[in-house]
């Protein structure tokens, strides 16, 4: 049994439209099961709207100039992947969210969150994947 669980979510600014919304889902969703391996219907994201004061970032941090159109995303991952799987996920979201919606690369902040397998529970309270 292969270990290939996902669950994102996506904060941006308040104000955004249903279709950027979905856009920027399927795109990360499209990215994990393109670059993770992530299996049909893995699908569990939640998208988290901000007004001006609880949605706070550096416009400048580490050189890279940002906009109000920033999409910060975390997603939590088993812990079964390797660096280059990673930078693969993250270049492909990127490249993707630069398509549809149309972000800019500089405006899409990644965070990885890996979890070990038995810290999985699709439902009924049962932890899945635990030896």
């Amino acid at each position: 049994m292969r270990y290939l669980q996902s669950a994102s979510c996506i904060s941006l600014k308040q104000g955004q439209s249903a279709a950027r919304r979905k856009a920027v889902a399927d795109g990360v969703y499209t990215a994990l099961r393109e670059t993770f391996n992530v299996p049909e219907e893995d699908r569990f994201i939640t998208i988290g709207e901000h007004d001006e004061d609880g949605f706070l970032f550096s416009r400048t941090y580490m050189n890279i100039e940002r906009n109000d159109d920033l999409v910060i995303l975390q997603i939590t991952v088993s812990n079964t992947r390797n660096v280059e799987q990673k930078k693969a996920l993250f270049a492909r979201i990127a490249e993707l969210l630069s398509q549809n919606p149309g972000l800019r690369r500089e405006d899409v902040f990644i965070n990885l969150v890996e979890v070990v397998k038995e810290n999985w529970s699709f439902g009924n309270g049962i932890a899945q994947y635990a030896d």
